[in-house]
């Protein structure tokens, strides 16, 4: 059926999705490896490496190295009674800062060698480092094990860390201490490998004389005593202001710098012990460059906060969602089973109403199903609504008794609905689609809640029939989880928002409360059906009266059809928005069927990018097998639901085993609907009628599923 166009269709934006989700992708992975890169447990263990001893010339050297080209090492010591004091891991916001008092009550000064991601956390520390007149070296970007990594990104782990130095103080590092190390006899090969290629890119390397081993928390008089020099010997000391609880640390100092001041020790930094030139200032280019860094890596964390956030409150909406349809399902079970022990009564003649256009495929299997009701007396109009392929012939020639074949021009489905009720006979109508085909006590189940009075409509049970394939499997089941699932809690909270066109009975006086049909939506039947709520008309479900139905074929025809579902839903809901703020029966499906609509068939799915994106972190950077866990965790409890909802439909389980590749190629598409009709929606348009092709799955009871 067609509607016609009032604005051009927008094109869909993927090309900007995409970017977005690479960008998305790009600003988690940096936080990433900021977290996880260089923590320790995660990538290559320094413990591990056996590439045996560095050359004697660094191995017997002092603590300040220089490594030319060509490999030749020159070493520095410190001077006699002269002590640089230097702290790794840092900046820290609760440690550094206690350690700076620490050092300027003692009018001493230290090199602390910082983690570049620490710096673009914390760049007002670095800069008050600076201030009190310490030195900064480069600690690596993410705390990496350098002789453990590749070269590139042993390179980029520095550049990084002078780019983040540079922005936060002005001048590029030139020291270098990688992280893990000690004293220079236990440099390794490897270890010398990675110290070359950081003196090819113009560091000096420092080392240690004597590592206080702060990090394990020995006591203060542990630490104090480490730090103590022979003799009148200078050194180079290692503590530590960042990684954990430095309280000790702190209070060393207080002991060990007034201790070793009152032997005539001096404490100064590396570069002033040496009579180095101090650090440069750092060119405009490294200075922007690191301020785009610290943005990027500030703008990451903040994604992955977000981030999150959005999977805690999606995990827990979901969770309410998944127990209240669980309790809805138990009581609507009760009260369905209740009544299927009644007996069906007859309730007057039904006029059943199937707009058809182009349905040659399936309209004679729809037409005879309806006639092989067990129902006493049903009517069936056939609307032909221009159909090009014969459809109103097929029926035509059929020449079965109580059919009638309706022919009008092309005016599109709610128009076709229309025009068969104003013909109908009965006072109970069935509205039903052309490649519909019904069980034989489909029709009088169906009909049996219009004995309430207060019903003014009933949704029968929609089964998709070519579920031989994968993707008839995943529509098959996502019909039986989702639609039936949702139809139960809606009929407890008396809240329906659809009865589907595929199968529906309604009350004549309800139809003609609410003008009939509208064409106001391309999702007639949800508009319909939200309408009769507001009239004050009860709507509830039927899912013994069941109906087969040819689901789409390819992905190309599915995306199609949700789209119109997905645009008209949405135009459905901004329609009767105001139902919000009314009481009764039209507040409770505003406040409870238009909510439920917005958070999980539109919030929820416009996020559904986000959450892979941040699977595919997971993937990359936390352990293998918490990622496993979780999704193992999640499928098998969507496999329960799925089992559960399979059994009250006393349908097989077989196509369970299908329900995992769901995640991958059908959610997306689902997701990627739910966004274009939001950028439709935003933008104004109008979506032309999408029709599916039929292939004719339903056209005869060898093409129907059986049930349990």
């Amino acid at each position: 059926m067609s509607l016609h166009v009032r604005r051009r269709e927008p094109r869909a934006h993927w090309l900007l999705l995409g970017l977005f989700m690479l960008v998305l992708l790009g600003g988690l992975c940096l936080d990433g490896y900021v977290s996880h890169a260089g923590a320790e447990g995660d990538g290559p263990d320094p413990t591990t490496d056996t590439s045996g001893p560095a050359p004697e010339a660094v191995t017997g050297a002092g603590p300040v190295l220089r490594i030319d080209p060509d490999g030749t090492v020159t070493s520095r010591s410190m001077p006699r009674r002269t002590i640089a004091l230097t702290f790794d891991d840092g900046p820290d916001p609760q440690w550094t800062p206690r350690i700076l008092e620490v050092l300027a009550r003692y009018g001493a000064h230290a090199t602390f060698f910082q983690v570049g991601s620490q710096v673009n956390a914390h760049p007002e520390l670095a800069r008050r480092v600076v201030a009190e007149g310490h030195e900064i070296g480069s600690h690596t970007f993410s705390h990496a094990w350098l002789a453990g990594t590749p070269a590139w990104r042993r390179g980029l782990e520095l550049t990084l860390t002078r780019n983040a130095v540079a922005a936060a103080t002005g001048n590029t590092p030139v020291l270098m201490r990688p992280p893990y190390s000690a004293e220079p006899d236990a440099v390794t090969a490897a270890d010398y490998t990675a110290l070359r290629q950081a003196a090819g890119a113009g560091h000096l390397v420092v080392l240690t004389d004597l590592d206080t081993e702060d990090w394990r928390r020995p006591g203060v008089d542990a630490i104090v005593a480490n730090a103590q020099p022979a003799k009148d010997r200078g050194a180079v000391v290692m503590l530590h202001d960042s990684g954990g609880d430095r309280a000790q640390t702190v209070a060393a100092l207080d002991v060990l710098i007034p201790r070793l001041q009152a032997r005539g020790y001096r404490f100064t930094t590396v570069s002033a012990a040496l009579d180095l030139p101090p650090a440069a200032r750092a060119p405009a280019g490294e200075r922007m460059r690191g301020h785009a860094l610290r943005w990027a890596q500030a703008g990451g964390a903040w994604l992955s906060r977000a981030l999150t956030v959005l999977m805690v409150a999606a995990l827990v909406l979901s969770a309410v969602r998944l127990a209240v349809q669980l309790a809805c399902a138990r009581v609507h079970v009760r009260r369905v089973g209740r009544r299927a022990r009644e007996p069906l009564r007859y309730l007057g003649p039904v006029s059943v109403v199937v707009p058809a256009y182009n349905e040659s495929a399936n309209i004679a299997a729809t037409v005879r199903s309806l006639l092989a009701s067990d129902y006493p007396r049903v009517e069936v109009i056939v609307v032909d609504d221009g159909s090009t392929d014969g459809t109103a012939d097929i029926v035509e020639r059929m020449r079965l008794p109580g059919v009638r074949v309706v022919r009008q021009a092309n005016a599109g489905k709610p128009a076709a609905l229309n025009t068969g009720i104003a013909h109908a006979r009965g006072d109970i109508l069935v509205l039903v689609d052309g490649d519909t085909v019904f069980e034989p006590d489909a029709v009088g189940r169906l009909v049996q809640p219009l004995r309430d009075p207060d019903v003014g409509a009933v949704s029968g049970n929609t089964k998709v029939a070519n579920r031989r394939g994968l993707l008839g499997r995943w529509q098959h089941l996502e019909y039986v989880i989702g639609f039936n699932l949702d139809r139960r809690m809606f009929d407890v909270l008396r809240c329906m928002p659809t009865v589907p066109g595929a199968i529906g009975a309604f009350r004549r006086a309800a139809v003609v409360d609410v003008g009939g049909v509208s064409s106001e939506t391309l999702a007639e039947d949800t508009d319909f059906t939200m309408a009769l709520i507001r009239a004050g008309w009860r709507v509830v479900y039927a899912p013994d009266a069941v109906a087969w139905t040819e689901a789409p074929a390819s992905l190309k025809q599915l995306w199609r059809q949700r789209y119109r579902w997905c645009y008209g839903t949405m135009q459905a809901m901004w329609k009767h928005r105001r139902a919000l703020a009314e009481p009764g029966a039209a507040g409770r499906l505003g406040r409870r069927g238009l909510t439920y609509l917005l958070l999980f068939q539109v919030a929820l799915p416009l996020c559904a990018c986000m959450v892979d994106v941040y699977a595919l972190y997971g993937l990359l950077f936390l352990p293998p097998v918490k990622v496993a866990a979780v999704w193992t965790g999640f499928t098998l409890l969507q496999m329960a639901i799925a089992g559960y909802a399979l059994r009250l439909d006393r349908e097989r389980y077989g196509p369970l085993w299908s329900l995992p590749f769901q995640q991958v190629v059908y959610r997306q598409l689902m997701y990627l609907v739910v966004i274009q009709s939001t950028v439709m929606a935003l933008a104004g348009g109008r979506l032309r009628w999408h029709r599916m092709v039929r292939i004719g799955a339903v056209a005869g009871p060898s093409q129907v599923p059986t049930r349990r």
